[in-house]
């Protein structure tokens, strides 16, 4: 069995589990698993082909994952970072070349009013690879958190991986999924949630 069907059996199972909870009388939720119906509608879910919304699905929670992940992240090295250096960290301990391409992107994103913003704080705007950089930068201040930092970029490396395939539409096989939740659950272990 190759892996995109690997994923599908395990969503059908899922699913088949969802119906027979149904049928056993629980009462619906509006929010089914990670979808939101209203949501589904705006967006056309329905008009587009049903093999590639099913796929999309399954991996909208491997989405989910990652994006809790990185904006944890990004919130611990915030209040750590602001702790440690008071409310001029973003300048006293981010390296210029990432505040420069950060405000690069800020600045290009701001031309466009019509679409919402990623967000006021400017780590928002980092790449995903700029954090391991910004914790080695300030590794004494980190440090309690951590092992090492070849630790964080490993973590940060197998989840990059991943988040890049889910974030240009790819499919995940099985494995690469157990491997995301591993080094999340690993990373939650020892940094705290």
């Amino acid at each position: 069995m190759t892996a995109p069907d690997q994923v599908y059996a395990f969503a059908f199972r899922g699913l088949l589990a969802e119906e027979a909870l149904d049928s056993a009388g629980r009462t619906p939720n509006k929010v089914t698993g990670f979808f939101d119906e209203d949501i589904a509608e705006v967006l056309s879910l329905d008009v587009l082909d049903e093999s590639a919304v099913q796929t999309a699905k399954q991996m909208a929670a491997v989405y989910t994952a990652i994006a809790a992940f990185e904006n944890s992240v990004r919130k611990l090295m915030s209040s750590r970072l602001l702790e440690e250096s008071g409310d001029g960290w973003w300048i006293s301990t981010v390296p210029e070349k990432i505040r420069t391409a950060a405000k690069n992107r800020q600045d290009a994103e701001s031309k466009i009013r019509w679409h919402t913003p990623r967000g006021d704080d400017p780590i928002n705007y980092t790449d995903f690879g700029h954090l391991v950089s910004i914790i080695q930068n300030n590794w004494t201040m980190f440090e309690p958190y951590f092992r090492s930092v070849e630790w964080v970029r490993q973590i940060f490396d197998n989840l990059e991986r991943s988040r890049n395939v889910i974030m240009h539409s790819g499919v995940l096989a099985m494995v690469d999924i157990e491997r995301i939740g591993m080094n999340i659950r690993d990373w939650v272990a020892q940094v705290g949630d």
